[in-house]
């Protein structure tokens, strides 16, 4: 581990020194690779499908993992939108002179190398290699075991452009031991590795925050809530709820709770029922719900879970306080939104609301790197220290100061 870690490490100084240029010049190449040998990677990811239907893998899980020709496409699309993005390192974010005619600027850096644990989603290999290597850091990648096939396949059509280009296959790594054993190992080797993006399941991100030595961005889980409020516009309501939790149930920026105020409660609330009975969505209920449509109940623990399936919880709340009361209890800081036409309620929510993503009148889908016009993204951060929301390009550099004199002393 160590030894792999250590070339890692070595090969991020060559790409410190490739031109912004040449690094896009190469992402549009991994992206022809992979449109290139789109039947190759069907045919590995077949093997994991079949793998997680024999171990009756959950439907979301199936959905993240699952690659066909459209979605080849779309991972090379978003190659194309990082190489499209402008150059993240080497701008000068700041600058003046001191009182000593210190000349002082502050300049975007890489990271260095940077590990990425995620599951299911092979498209992460993709995404998170090319932000990487556009913005010159080294990454070392673990995903979970139901998409190893998907994943190395990927990965070995990258390494093919990097050796095509005489660049270090280390620069877009495949961790060796991918056992739990591995990724205790990887996360407490700071002498080598910069930075820890853990993506997947409540207890991954916790094993890895409570042991890790290296730094570490959380991707928590997504308890994402909107709220209808008394003065929304129910039309636009009930499809922008439809929408944030059925279009993709299984994703961290699906809704998992509805809030709905009291005061539209007996009018909303039976149009919304029948909205969510066409979608075969699973309503679970408060007391004050159950009083006015038939779902079955929703515990405080209910209210605490991520579903990633399409299950909804409702609540009735009181108004705009009641909603942010209920959020504050029960947010992961991940995406909240509110629906209405009320400009003071509006901002009120958005100030009150601590979280990565704050919406007005939209879904909480759109919390994602492609969406908010990254290209893609590492993670969605949780964290409220260097990176939160969608971590792109920018959330993967740091800085330094450059500082030039003329045989000042102190």
């Amino acid at each position: 581990m160590e030894q792999f870690l250590q070339t890692a490490k070595e090969s991020s100084r060559v790409l410190a020194l490739l031109s912004g240029h040449d690094k896009n010049r190469i992402l549009r190449e991994m992206a022809e690779g992979l449109r290139a040998n789109t039947m190759n990677i069907i045919e590995e990811n077949a093997k994991d499908m079949r793998a997680a239907d024999e171990n009756n893998l959950a439907a979301s899980l199936k959905d993240r993992l699952y690659l066909d020709e459209k979605r080849i496409d779309a991972m090379a699309v978003a190659i194309e939108e990082i190489a499209a993005l402008k150059e993240p390192v080497g701008r000068v974010l700041d600058g003046w002179v001191t009182d000593d005619g210190l000349k002082i600027e502050k300049v975007s850096i890489p990271i260095g190398v940077i590990g990425i644990i995620y599951e299911s989603r092979p498209n992460v290999t993709s995404d998170t290699a090319a932000l990487c290597f556009k913005s010159a850091n080294v990454c070392v990648l673990k995903g979970g075991k139901e998409a190893e096939h998907s994943n190395a396949v990927i990965a070995d059509v990258l390494r093919a452009v990097l050796r095509k280009n005489d660049l270090p296959e280390a620069l877009i790594s495949l961790l060796p031991d991918a056992s739990r054993e591995g990724v205790s190992k990887l996360i407490k080797m700071d002498k080598y590795v910069d930075l820890i993006v853990p993506r997947g399941g409540a207890g991954l991100i916790r094993y890895v925050s409570e042991n890790a030595t290296v730094p570490v961005v959380k991707h928590d889980k997504g308890q994402c809530h909107t709220y209808i409020d008394k003065d929304a516009n129910i039309g636009k309501a009930i499809s922008i709820a439809i929408n944030a939790k059925v279009d993709r149930p299984g994703v961290c920026n699906a809704m998992e709770t509805l809030l709905v105020d009291s005061a539209i409660a007996k009018e909303t609330l039976p149009k919304l029922k029948m909205a969510f009975d066409e979608t075969m969505t699973e309503l679970k209920g408060c007391d004050r719900t159950q009083a006015i449509i038939d779902v079955a109940h929703a515990t405080d623990e209910d209210y605490d879970t991520e579903y990633l399936a399409n299950i909804l919880n409702i609540k009735v709340v009181d108004g705009v306080e009641g909603a942010i009361e209920h959020i504050v209890r029960f947010s992961s800081g991940h995406s909240e939104a509110i629906v209405t036409e009320n400009y003071t309620a509006a901002e009120h929510f958005l100030n009150a609301i601590d979280a990565a993503a704050v919406y007005v009148n939209a879904s909480t889908r759109f919390t994602d790197g492609g969406a908010f016009g990254f290209g893609a993204e590492v993670g969605i951060s949780t964290n409220k220290l260097h990176a939160r929301g969608p971590m792109g390009i920018e959330g993967l550099t740091t800085y330094k100061f450059k500082i030039y004199g003329s045989g000042q002393i102190r």
